[in-house]
């Protein structure tokens, strides 16, 4: 008999490519998945994983048995969905990913009413990109996910993923506080060309609405510094180093020497909350969703921007 925790573990490193961040994903230690994936070697007289350089990858046999895991890993939750709903009480172990901001910014406040209000419940977070986010609730690997898109990129929901939208932010131009801007009630996109870029990398949202937008506008983005961080790009802001386009949520109190200054058309982002379709009746989901809608918007996001000025 093939032991359930032993598979989820093999699972977890075909999902996500390597000993340590699928011990990541599960909460566990890289020894001990790399004792999990041993003893399931002895179980099935089986190779599984190949060194390869300094990593490991899964052998044919391997993704055979990581493929079958994922089903019976799915039985076993609509029969747990089944059973908790028969009970009508949040509870049992349920994973939430969310991307970086949200899981500063949002996740605190819920995930403590969650825990006041439902102690069977344990709600364990992990920070992941949010287009990771999304194809990990499609695979099984976590079991609710807080994802945004932006007008110019929706969010896709693959098929056997639910998803509810949790509330829009607006997105602001920080500047240094000597910048012209910094005086002005509103500036409009086609007023942004000529300026010093901070952003975020090539590939995320942040950056290509940057690209996008200014293009439209005629003009090329001079992008300077790259960070994915939203408080390092802020404080590149503050120093005096260039412009931003920032979420509200990811903002924060701005340090001296920065200020937010509304766009217009402002840019929106949207935050949404996924889960597979086969746990939707599960009340960890539903109230967990619930809370999240009733935590948004946090302090800060929804106030006027003259608010987060220094």
């Amino acid at each position: 008999m093939l032991d359930l925790a032993r598979l989820r573990a093999l699972h977890a490193v075909s999902v996500h490519g390597s000993v340590a961040a699928a011990a990541a994903a599960l909460g566990y230690t890289p020894s001990a998945v790399s004792q999990q994936i041993a003893k399931l070697e002895r179980e099935t007289r089986t190779t599984l994983l190949e060194r390869r350089g300094r990593g490991v990858a899964l052998t044919e046999e391997a993704r055979h048995l990581a493929a079958t895991a994922q089903e019976l890993l799915a039985i076993v939750e609509r029969a747990e969905t089944t059973l908790e709903e028969r009970r009508g009480l949040p509870g049992g172990l349920l994973t939430v990913a969310a991307f970086a901001s949200a899981a500063r910014g949002l996740l605190p406040g819920v995930l403590a009413e969650l825990a006041l209000r439902h102690p069977a419940l344990d709600v364990r977070l992990t920070e992941v990109d949010p287009h990771l986010s999304v194809d990990l609730v499609a695979r099984g690997v976590t079991d609710l996910a807080v994802a945004h898109d932006w007008d110019i990129a929706p969010l896709p929901a693959p098929e056997g993923v639910d998803q509810a939208r949790i509330g829009e932010e607006r997105c602001d131009l920080v500047v240094p506080a000597g910048h012209p801007f910094a005086r002005r009630p509103v500036v409009r996109r086609e007023d942004l060309g000529g300026q010093r870029w901070v952003c975020q990398p090539p590939g995320m949202v942040c950056h290509d609405w940057l690209v996008r937008t200014l293009r439209d506008a005629g003009c090329e983005p001079e992008v300077v510094h790259v960070a994915e961080e939203n408080h390092t790009l802020v404080a590149l802001v503050a120093a005096g180093l260039g412009v931003a386009v920032i979420p509200r949520l990811g903002t924060g109190p701005l340090p001296p020497g920065a200020v937010a200054v509304p766009l217009e058309p402002a840019p929106v982002r949207r935050l949404y909350a996924l889960w597979r379709t086969g746990a939707a009746r599960r009340p960890a989901i539903t109230e967990t969703v619930r809370t999240l809608r009733a935590h948004w918007p946090p302090p800060g996001v929804g106030e006027a921007t003259a608010l987060l000025r220094p």
